[in-house]
C-alpha cells in the first residue's frame, strides 16, 4: 500500500475555501480524463459562433428538471460511470457503487482514495445551462445534458472545489489550477456549442481571453 497522508492547502480561487486534500505518495493516480474537447483552434470557431445573449431568469428552475444520474446499464448509473472511468483501482460494492480507489481532480491536483470526497461536475452547471436556453428545453433534452457521456460535461473532482465553483461561469470561476483552464474553457465551450446554448457578454470575452492564451 502507498502511504497516505493529509495536508491543508488554501486555495486562492473565488470564494473557494480552505480544504483539506489526500496526497497518495508512490503511486501516479489516474487523471480525471472526460472525452477530449475540440482544439483551440477549434474552441475559438465555436465560441465566435455562440449567441451572445444576456442570461435569462433562474426561475422555475430546479435540479429535478434535470434528470440524474441516470441508469446506464449493467446496474450502473451515470456517476458510477465517471467515478470508474476517471478513477484508478476503482472497488465496487459487487454491483457498481465505488467503495475505494483513487482519483485525481483535474482541478486542484487533489488526489482523493473515497469516492465520497469527489463529485462529478457538471462543466457547464445545470443553472448556467437553465439560464443558457435550457429552460425552453424538454426534459429529455435536459436529461441527456445532465448525464452526458459523451462529451467534455463530467468530470470527477474535489467536492469543495467543486462547491465553490457552484453555477458561475467562467467569468466568476476557473479551477485553481491554472494551467488547467485551456483546457476547461474548451470543455465549456465545446458543451455551450453542442448543445446551442447561449452566453453573454462578459462570459464570452473571459472564455475568448484564456483562448487567446492558449
Amino acid at each position: 500500500m502507498p502511504k497516505v497522508y493529509a495536508r491543508r492547502v488554501t486555495v486562492a480561487a473565488g470564494s473557494a475555501a480552505a480544504l483539506v486534500c489526500t496526497l497518495v505518495l508512490g503511486t501516479q493516480p489516474a487523471q480525471a480524463a472526460p472525452p477530449t474537447p475540440p482544439d483551440t483552434a477549434t474552441a475559438r470557431t465555436y465560441l465566435a459562433q455562440l449567441t451572445e445573449q444576456a442570461e435569462g431568469t433562474l426561475d422555475g428552475y430546479s435540479r429535478g428538471k434535470f434528470p440524474h444520474w441516470s441508469d446506464q446499464g449493467n446496474n450502473c448509473n451515470t456517476r458510477e460511470v465517471v467515478l470508474k472511468r476517471d478513477g484508478e483501482n476503482v472497488q465496487t460494492d459487487g454491483k457498481c457503487a465505488a467503495t475505494s480507489g483513487t482519483w485525481k481532480s483535474a482541478y486542484d491536483d487533489g488526489v482523493w482514495t473515497k469516492a465520497s470526497d469527489v463529485d462529478i461536475d457538471h462543466v457547464v452547471p445545470l443553472a448556467e445551462a437553465w439560464r443558457s436556453g435550457a429552460r425552453q428545453w424538454t426534459t429529455a433534452r435536459r436529461e441527456q445534458l445532465a448525464n452526458d457521456l459523451t462529451h467534455s460535461q463530467l468530470i470527477a473532482v474535489t467536492d469543495n472545489v467543486n462547491q465553490a465553483k457552484g453555477d458561475k461561469d467562467p467569468a466568476k470561476w476557473l479551477p485553481p489550477k491554472t494551467s488547467y483552464h485551456c483546457t476547461y474553457a474548451r470543455m465549456w465551450v465545446s458543451v455551450k456549442h453542442v448543445y446551442g446554448l447561449t452566453a453573454d457578454k462578459t462570459e464570452k470575452a473571459a472564455l475568448k481571453k484564456i483562448l487567446d492564451r492558449c
